[in-house]
């Protein structure tokens, strides 16, 4: 641990925002809220929930081992029909044996979650969903960890870029990097600059458990499925993955949720959020309060991704002039913005690519700002249960769509024809002939479709 830095010391109850942590046995712990939480192969595992969201991420860990076992046994039973060509056949068998070994790399690589194996079908937990967001799952930055610590040296470069641009000579300090990914900026940060310590948040713990053992030293061998291979020999690439040296001391991962920081208020000079604003389900006014939080006086906020908001209200998909309004009104100078064009995921293997316009501001903190809201993940009715489920519009409309698709997948018996089920809406006068027919129609183009992507 750095000398002059005690990760402790910055630590905070992510459910009270009470700090310091007391720290016994590999756990952190918080006396106001009376609850521990573990560590993760010597990473703290600092969620408000930390005993529910373990489970959630051991189940997706589960389930990603069970998708690629069912996706091993369908590879081979394709390759075994008659209507194959060799060079097919040949495709589809190393591309199962690959998946095959890619379980066993990433069952070993995710032991510190201690896995227990999923007693439900797979077929039962496609339908599952966590407090977690759902489009987040353990493998969605797959590709990111080759680019990261394998063939991305331009795309990384580009990156690092952009921090240095924004620090203009002057060190970073305490740093933190929230929503770090697989760690390579992190890492370039504090191999690259004189940061007193860098922090590596992320809360995905696939992410961070690999990054933690390679900036150490470690070389990791793991699959890349690219997504168009440039030939059949690509179809599956075994990749090492390894930083150039181990890192210097003062690197530290913290496990936790980016809505809910784990940090003690004014504990770092600089934050970095490395396309962070684009998977937040959150206002863009309420992360600029947890950024201002999380600085010291004076500090820095250094920010670039593309700069997409997938909230549902067009009012808070913010422009750039918008962004500096808010930014100025949560405690910060005005922002100073730059624009960079940039490859993105542009794997050697793989024809898919693009190249990114990036949006990248520095600014830096003025004065305090009124704190943010609490997050919460889900309402109290269903976290709680006590008070009514309400109905609202989007239910009552799910409950009339299950219902009819229901009855259309109950009339589906092997016999009967697309015409002889729209005779039968006919009948019942549940729709005309031609709405029952088109809804019936594109129901089972949906269900075919999806049987033919499986």
């Amino acid at each position: 641990m750095d000398g002059r830095f005690s990760l402790l010391g910055v630590l905070a109850c992510p459910r009270c925002d009470r700090a310091p942590l007391e720290e016994a046995e590999g756990r952190h712990r918080c006396d106001a809220c009376q609850i521990d939480f573990p560590s993760i192969d010597g990473i703290p595992w600092l969620f408000a929930e930390p005993a529910a969201t373990l489970r959630e991420w051991r189940s997706r860990a589960d389930f990603t081992l069970q998708t690629l076992a069912d996706e091993h046994r369908q590879l081979l039973a394709t390759a075994k029909t008659g209507d194959v060509g060799d060079l097919t056949r040949q495709r589809l068998t190393a591309h199962a044996d690959a998946t095959r070994d890619h379980a066993d790399r990433l069952a070993a690589l995710l032991a510190p979650l201690k896995l227990e194996p999923l007693t439900a079908r797979f077929e039962s937990n496609l339908a599952f969903r966590t407090r977690l967001p759902s489009d987040q799952g353990l493998m969605t930055y797959a590709y990111n960890i080759h680019r990261d610590w394998s063939w991305g040296k331009e795309e990384n470069e580009a990156s690092f870029a952009i921090v240095r641009e924004a620090l203009a000579g002057a060190s970073p300090g305490k740093t933190l990097v929230l929503g770090a990914g697989a760690g390579r900026l992190a890492y370039d940060v504090h191999m690259r600059t004189d940061a007193e310590v860098t922090v590596v948040h992320d809360f995905n713990p696939f992410l961070l458990l690999l990054a933690r053992r390679i900036t150490a030293g470690e070389s990791i061998e793991l699959y890349e499925f690219p997504i168009a291979p440039k030939s059949i020999r690509e179809h599956a690439v075994l990749r090492k993955l390894a930083a150039e040296q181990p890192c210097r001391d003062g690197l530290h991962y913290v496990l936790a949720d980016a809505h809910r920081p784990p940090f003690a208020k004014g504990s770092f000079d600089t934050v970095l959020t490395p396309w962070l604003i684009d998977i937040l389900p959150e206002r863009f006014g309420t992360l600029c309060k947890r950024v201002n939080a999380l600085l010291a006086d004076g500090g820095r906020w250094i920010n670039f991704g593309s700069l997409s908001f997938h909230l549902g209200d067009p009012a808070l998909r913010y422009t750039k002039e918008e962004c500096a309004e808010i930014i100025a009104e949560s405690g910060f100078d005005a922002p100073l913005f730059t624009e960079t064009s940039m490859p993105y995921l542009c794997s050697p293997a793989s024809r898919h690519g693009r190249q990114e316009q990036v949006l990248g501001w520095t600014a830096v903190k003025q004065r305090d700002v009124p704190k943010a809201p609490r997050h919460k993940a889900l309402p109290d009715w269903i976290v709680l249960g006590k008070d009514p489920v309400p109905l609202l519009d989007s239910f009552h409309m799910a409950a009339a769509s299950t219902r009819l698709r229901a009855y259309i997948l109950s009339l589906i018996d092997g016999r009967r024809s697309l015409n002889d089920i729209v005779a039968l809406f006919d009948q019942q006068k549940i729709m005309t002939h031609e709405e029952a027919e088109n809804a019936i129609r594109g129901l089972l183009v949906k269900l075919y479709e999806a049987s033919q992507r499986r």
